[in-house]
């Protein structure tokens, strides 16, 4: 029975991300942007553009520019989340790429470095008064969410070791509609149910800004307004007789 619930729970778990994602991004993609918004000082040019999005998406730029500790504690969460991802490819994969094998020790042990970045965000929504101010409820329990993640990955890494060879047939026979028997561990329950409330609850969130830097005008419009007049892409020409 828990095989089959966790077998139903991350189908609808993935639907959901899916479609939701979908559909957000759709309504990025035809949002009209009737004014020219690009945030200043930003470049003139598309390749200037080009190369600021890989600074904000590599470097967070604009959130170093902004504030430094914010700064620290983002990336050092953010960066350690994508090497926590690319570690976990090794289940849904078979042969394991060379590449995740390659990274399986550095992601291993970036689930630390992302709960330090977590601890620092959540003490920053509590200690800074003007961040408490503007922090809602679900700003608090997404990252509780992600803390309650991470800790319990470290529990089972770290701490009570869990059957991966088992785990890893149960999401190869999802992915492949044969389903296996899921390991019954306590803390790979709670740690799966966690997950997958993240996907579900992702395509309803402010984590939403992960695929909504890439449509944000302020960051991708060329700034030359006084070079060119800007038409949004919307705007029909009217002929009047």
């Amino acid at each position: 029975m828990l095989s089959i619930f966790f077998a139903w729970l991350f189908y609808a778990a993935t639907g959901i991300l899916l479609v939701g994602v979908s559909a957000k991004v759709r309504q990025y993609l035809v949002t009209p942007a009737p004014l020219k918004i690009a945030t200043t000082p930003a470049p003139t040019t598309s390749f200037g553009i080009f190369l600021r999005m890989i600074r904000e998406v590599l470097l967070f730029e604009s959130l170093f520019k902004s504030c430094r500790w914010t700064w620290i504690f983002g990336y050092l969460f953010h960066f350690a989340f994508a090497l926590v991802i690319i570690r976990h490819l090794r289940y849904f994969t078979e042969p394991i790429w060379w590449w995740v094998a390659l990274i399986q020790p550095f992601g291993k042990y970036a689930s630390f470095v992302m709960l330090v970045g977590l601890a620092g965000l959540l003490a920053r929504r509590v200690f800074v008064d003007r961040v408490r101010y503007i922090s809602a409820p679900s700003d608090y329990l997404m990252l509780i969410l992600f803390l309650g993640i991470t800790l319990s990955g470290i529990l089972m890494t770290f701490v009570e070791n869990v059957d991966v060879i088992s785990l890893k047939m149960f999401f190869l026979g999802l992915m492949y509609f044969d389903w296996q028997p899921l390991p019954s561990d306590p803390l790979l329950v709670i740690h799966l149910l966690l997950v997958a409330v993240l996907m579900i609850v992702f395509p309803f969130s402010k984590l939403l800004h992960a695929p909504g830097l890439f449509f944000s005008p302020t960051r991708t419009m060329v700034d030359n307004p006084r070079e060119m007049r800007y038409k949004p892409r919307w705007k029909k020409d009217h002929v009047h007789g």
